[in-house]
């Protein structure tokens, strides 16, 4: 019996090193790539899974799985850096994770989130190191004029995503192309609308979009709530959503949405006022701006959060009372 677990350790001892001399020669053999130079765009605040995700996307040849790996071997977890990245033939994965470690980096990147408000746009392109902060001491309309953009308000116009530019870039630059972007997706939007929505403008449709971003809990159902808020629209009944009221309280919201603030008239309460409110409440992505645009066939005029992040709709105050009852009162 001893000699069987003497063969045994020395087997598992033997299996141990072969695994460990072929993940080091992994770790030092060349990577296939798509093409040479290729380009990889790390986000900020990914995980190290979600980076060898990123990494592989791009056009490397490497098992996210085993990146993941040799990151927790090494210890640089924390030590990933975000930007865009430039690998050529030979890169191995030590010098990939070599490059990522020391942040050897050919653009910089700054990520704008889909619903986010723009206010929270600006304060993480001025809290970029790498950028030139031109518009730091503007205003949002001088901000908007300095772009060239005609509208006053920015609220809703700059489209939620990862944009690379060069250390010493204007943050106009940065500006400029996320306004252009919203701009070409919103009139491809525009273009492929379904017919007789209750839009004048595509801005209508944008401001449409930002509350939908804003009161979608599965990102299945942004079809249906845009049905609900567009039917509701076709009727001259109030929207009533609470995203707008909060948008319009602005600093003054402290986190717990009270009924005399759903009283209080402002611009953006849409329980005071019909129609849509007078500029977008965030920034959309494009799935809102598709649900917005080309809504889901459906007569409902109600929703309510079920407590599990769907929502129950109804095509009647009593029906949706009932549904109230039942997922908000439990009874």
């Amino acid at each position: 019996m001893k000699r069987f677990f003497l063969r045994l350790g020395l087997a598992v001892l033997v299996l141990a090193l072969a695994a460990a001399g072929g993940f080091a020669w992994w770790a030092n053999h060349p990577l296939a790539l798509n093409r040479s130079p290729v380009e990889v765009v790390i986000k900020p605040n990914s995980g190290v899974a979600s980076v060898g995700r990123q990494i592989q996307r791009g056009g490397v040849g490497m098992d996210p799985r085993l990146f993941t790996l040799l990151v927790r071997l090494t210890g640089h977890g924390p030590d990933l850096k975000a930007g865009g990245y430039e690998f050529e033939t030979g890169a191995t994965p030590l010098s990939v994770l070599g490059k990522l470690v020391r942040g050897e980096v050919t653009h910089y990147v700054v990520t704008v989130i889909e619903g986010w408000e723009f206010r929270k746009m600006r304060a993480a392109v001025d809290a970029s190191p790498a950028l030139r902060h031109d518009t730091r001491d503007m205003s949002d309309a001088e901000l908007m004029k300095a772009i060239g953009a005609a509208e006053a308000s920015p609220e809703g116009l700059f489209f939620p995503d990862t944009y690379l530019f060069a250390r010493g870039s204007s943050d106009i630059d940065l500006y400029k192309h996320a306004y252009r972007a919203m701009q070409r997706r919103l009139n491809e939007a525009w273009n492929a609308r379904a017919p007789d929505l209750p839009y004048k403008s595509p801005y209508e449709a944008l401001v449409m979009a930002s509350i939908v971003e804003k009161e979608t809990g599965q990102a299945t159902e942004r079809p249906m709530i845009a049905a609900v808020f567009i039917n509701r629209l076709r009727k001259n009944m109030m929207l009533q959503t609470d995203p707008t009221v909060i948008y319009g309280l602005g600093q003054a919201f402290d986190g717990d949405l009270r009924k005399r603030d759903l009283q209080a008239d402002t611009p953006y309460n849409t329980y005071t006022r019909t129609g849509l409110p007078p500029t977008p409440i965030a920034l959309p992505g494009l799935a809102s701006l598709a649900a917005a645009t080309a809504p889901a066939p459906s007569d409902a005029l109600y929703f309510v959060a079920r407590g599990d992040g769907s929502s129950h709709f109804s095509n009647s105050l009593p029906e949706h009372n009932r549904a109230v009852d039942k997922y908000q009162r439990g009874k």
